[in-house]
């Protein structure tokens, strides 16, 4: 679809049996949607009574030059080249699936690590997200808009993250409390930062299990 920055790719996935299904959109890490495990979220999803997609945010340039980066301090530097387009084009996906009557006028945002980030700055203060989960990802560094609110929101992290600590997870969980909403953080034991997308593991079962059951019971009303 076409949004103010540009063509964004989105990708159904998963048939919902309801008439009116709640929309989640899913917003992958820096390495793209190419692992199998997001077809088995998106099933998960399905059977909760969600419809779920896949927004392709990242382009093919994207990907190769993250890809190619020299390491850390090169990759950071591009996000934050990048982020405002990635942000605006995810605010106009997201705009557009909260108005379409087969989702209800309810929406939900599931974010991974980059995904996560992008998904937070959609998400903090007045938005068309009625609900939220971040993995392994927070706000992006400097981000200088106050966060006035957010929306049901569920973490999901790794004990033993070491690209975003835990301790990201705890500020943003005591943040969200200090605004008043819904939060919960859910702490996977041995967990890594890429724990979620590790198919057939017990963490990862566990947190997609969570994440439907979430997203379902904050959706479905």
């Amino acid at each position: 679809m076409l949004t103010a920055r540009g063509a964004a790719l989105v990708e159904s996935l998963g048939d919902c049996a309801n008439r009116t299904c709640p929309a989640v959109l899913l917003l992958s890490g820096s390495r793209g949607f190419g692992s199998p495990v997001y077809d088995e979220i998106g099933e998960r999803l399905s059977a909760s009574g969600l419809k779920p997609y896949l927004v392709h945010i990242l382009s093919a340039r994207d990907l190769d030059t993250i890809g190619r980066a020299g390491g850390a301090r090169a990759r950071i530097a591009y996000y934050a080249q990048r982020f405002p387009d990635w942000i605006s084009a995810v605010q106009s996906v997201a705009a557009s699936f909260k108005a379409q009557p087969r989702h209800g006028g309810r929406l939900g945002l599931l974010g991974v690590s980059l995904g996560a980030q992008i998904a937070a700055a959609v998400s903090a203060g007045p938005s068309p997200v009625d609900a939220l989960v971040l993995v392994d990802g927070g706000l992006p560094p400097g981000s200088s808009q106050p966060v006035r609110s957010w929306p049901p929101l569920l973490l999901i992290w790794g004990s033993a993250d070491q690209t975003f600590p835990l301790s990201i997870g705890r500020d943003l969980q005591r943040q969200a409390r200090q605004l008043g909403g819904p939060v919960t953080l859910d702490v996977y034991d041995g967990g890594a930062h890429d724990f979620f997308l590790r198919s057939g593991t017990r963490n990862a079962m566990a947190a997609h299990s969570s994440t439907a059951d979430f997203l379902s019971s904050h959706l479905s009303r």
